[in-house]
């Protein structure tokens, strides 16, 4: 297992960015102002990740996303404690939003995230359409917070 930073031709990996982040033009805010890293084992990328500096010792974790075939495998988790080794004394925390969804927020809480605040109707008012998840329409940003 090798993750990397991906510096050139991100774009490359937008089908699996599109799993972590439905619509390009959301990705496309953030995605040449972060730092992106993609985790590859047995020759092929299972899994990316991008982040972003928010200032005020801030790091974001904009998009996590893992091939459909290669999930609940611990890439995701992986990536996380990656990060966490990575930008540990450089920032003081991590942080990640997701929707309200019974698929990730547990996820993120078992890699020790605590919920921090919400963003009100952020999919509703960011998005060109219903985005759903586990069988539930996301309308509030959920942020989570992890000290590094």
């Amino acid at each position: 297992m090798n993750i990397f930073e991906v510096k050139d031709n991100k774009k490359r990996y937008l089908p699996l960015l599109l799993l972590g982040d439905e619509q390009e033009d959301m990705i496309d805010r953030y995605l040449e102002r972060g730092t992106m890293y993609a985790l590859k084992d047995g020759g092929a990328v299972r899994a990316v990740c991008v982040v972003t500096n928010e200032g005020d010792g801030a790091l974001e974790l904009k998009n996590l996303a893992v091939a459909p075939d290669c999930q609940r495998r611990g890439y995701g988790r992986r990536m996380i404690e990656f990060l966490c080794e990575t930008y540990q004394g450089r920032y003081a925390r991590l942080l990640a939003g997701t929707g309200d969804s019974p698929l990730t927020l547990p996820f993120y809480e078992a890699c020790g995230f605590r919920r921090s605040h919400t963003a009100a109707n952020f999919f509703l008012d960011n998005y060109d359409h219903p985005i759903f998840e586990g069988g539930v329409q996301l309308i509030d940003m959920i942020y989570l917070s992890k000290t590094l």
